[in-house]
């Protein structure tokens, strides 16, 4: 079975990563749910819709991607893990959505790992200039 992965982040963040995960990983779509917060609506709804994603299937075990620490996204979410089987990191970029997509089968604690390494190796700098291809 595998982990299932929440993306919250603002609008349209969520859903423009899963797309580009679904791009790169068409076989994931049901192991990966995205949830855009809009800009002006209350966090109590974004806490009611994301509870209606985990709900679901209440007995998996879910990786929560989210945004920006501090930020509604990241409040929703950090109130959402609480009665369900998840983490939460924050910080969510495409090298660690993919990385995390890439090893769903693996446990939460593990794929949890993965996420924080593929954010973080992710982020480099690049020198010189791009070769013709």
């Amino acid at each position: 079975m595998s982990t299932r992965i929440l993306i919250i982040a603002h609008a349209p963040l969520a859903n423009a990563l899963r797309d580009c995960a679904l791009h790169v990983f068409p076989d994931c779509s049901a192991e990966v749910m995205a949830m855009d917060v809009p800009p002006h609506e209350a966090p109590e709804d974004s806490l009611s819709a994301a509870r209606l994603l985990l709900a679901a299937e209440p007995e998996s075990d879910t990786l929560v991607l989210t945004d920006v620490t501090g930020a509604t996204p990241a409040n929703v979410a950090r109130r959402l893990v609480n009665g369900f089987n998840t983490r939460l990191v924050a910080g969510v970029n495409l090298p660690m959505l993919l990385r995390t997509v890439c090893y769903r089968h693996e446990s939460l604690d593990q794929l949890t790992e993965r996420a924080l390494d593929g954010g973080t190796k992710g982020v480099c700098r690049l020198e010189g200039n791009p070769v013709n291809t």
